[in-house]
């Protein structure tokens, strides 16, 4: 018997310039939706290590200043479960490419105020937190 169990996903809010980067997804659950870099925490891994690893393999970009944001618990995409960490980071270098063309086709400097349609909705939770401080989201209220 498969046990079902939530994973582990962070998302990481990448602000340059007073803009934030977001990819349009695709192969996975919300396809067509724009998203922060991010992807599912390895084993033993801090939560600062798997956004600078995502964020290297997505994107191939440094990032610095790391910090948490918020905390949510998910099913929206069930049966996808998830327990998302996000975090917010400073640019540090590099220019966004698409170093994974089976999961992101662009990427793009987005202005926070005015983000592409549709969003994927734990990084619209990202803009959420970071326009009201808001830390905590729980699924049946997300």
């Amino acid at each position: 018997m498969n046990e079902q169990k939530p994973k582990v996903g962070i998302g990481v809010l990448i602000a340059k310039d007073g803009k934030i980067l977001l990819g349009k997804r695709k192969g996975s659950h919300g396809s067509g939706e724009y998203s922060f870099p991010g992807g599912h925490l390895e084993y033993m891994e801090s939560f600062e290590e798997c956004a600078r690893r995502e964020t290297r393999e997505e994107c191939g970009m440094e990032i610095e200043n790391v910090r948490f944001q918020f905390v949510s618990n998910t099913k929206k995409y069930s049966p996808n479960h998830y327990v998302h960490i996000g975090l917010v980071a400073d640019w540090k270098s590099g220019d966004p490419k698409i170093l994974e063309p089976d999961k992101c086709e662009s990427w793009g400097w987005y202005d926070m105020t005015r983000p592409p349609e549709p969003m994927f909705e734990l990084s619209k939770q990202g803009i959420d937190c970071f326009k009201s401080g808001k830390n905590y989201f729980d699924a049946e209220n997300s």
